[in-house]
């Protein structure tokens, strides 16, 4: 049983990493805060004032604005369906037993950790360009007219480039859960006459749901900034700007600092409540 002191002292050993790590959250977003609330036009004098919340209205009544957030949720939503749908099926079948399984699965997980802006590079210029693109190739196949996917199905193609990033985590994720399931339940349900859709109804997918919840919930951390694969590929254009693009074009490209510091504020207010809807059903679902 833990002492006072061995308390005492685990605290003193754990201040240092709190600290940094609480510097860490907390300079940028006070620095942030204060920048929303000012004028600060770095090429056209810098620090020009106090604006109140000017910024936060110019930003929020701009026309770009509610597109944007539509937009990010469109690309959250739609990547969250097909990476949890595929990769329930990817685990089950993995998990069946094959030739070459282990290669199988590193070959599966292997597009999780090429970088965002290296594999929207291969597949902007070797899959989707109108051109010379391996798509284009094949729409020539069969007799049709290649599509110009980055511009007339520009959505599409973002939401495709970033659920074959992020497939392979889902995929591991669920073919951890799926390993885990009890298989003398499966054996008992097929003894008795239950048909494989049944059992994957009632035995399967509730084991998953787990799995599922965390996989939603990690992934829509990181998909609410996606940045790097739009920047990559359409540069914004073709109704593909996200807030977080919107965001980087009114601090680099407009210089407007205080304008770009008050749409990260609304940046966090909309992941926040993002998240604290997903902790509800992921608190329900681990309960």
């Amino acid at each position: 049983m833990a002492t006072k002191a061995s308390r005492s002292a685990a605290r003193l050993m754990m201040a240092p990493a709190v600290i940094l790590l609480l510097g860490w959250m907390l300079v940028p977003l006070i620095m942030t805060l204060w920048f929303s609330f000012r004028v600060y036009l770095p090429l056209r004098g810098g620090d020009q004032g106090w604006a109140g919340f000017d910024n936060y209205i110019r930003f929020v009544t701009s026309s770009a604005f509610w597109p944007s957030v539509q937009t990010t949720l469109i690309i959250v939503g739609s990547v969250l369906l097909i990476t949890v749908v595929f990769g329930i099926l990817i685990a089950l079948l993995l998990d069946q037993p094959m030739w070459g399984q282990g290669v199988v699965r590193i070959l599966v997980i292997a597009p999780f950790f090429v970088m965002p802006t290296v594999s929207a590079l291969v597949w902007k210029n070797m899959f989707l360009d109108p051109v010379n693109g391996l798509f284009s190739h094949l729409w020539r196949l069969f007799g049709a007219e290649p599509v110009s996917w980055l511009s007339d199905a520009s959505l599409p193609s973002i939401v495709m480039i970033v659920s074959w990033q992020w497939l392979p985590f889902a995929t591991l994720i669920l073919l951890t859960a799926v390993q885990s399931l009890d298989s003398e339940q499966l054996e008992a349900s097929e003894m008795d006459g239950a048909p494989w859709v049944k059992r994957f109804w009632f035995i399967i997918l509730p084991h998953l749901g787990r799995a599922i919840t965390i996989v939603i919930l990690i992934q829509t951390i990181f998909l609410l900034a996606i940045f790097a694969e739009i920047f990559v590929t359409t540069g914004g254009a073709f109704g593909t700007r996200t807030l977080s693009y919107l965001i980087f074009q009114r601090v680099l490209e407009s210089q407007n600092v205080g304008l770009g510091s008050a749409g990260g504020v609304y940046a966090i207010i909309l992941a926040n409540i993002v998240a604290i809807f997903l902790m509800r059903i992921v608190g329900k679902n681990l309960d």
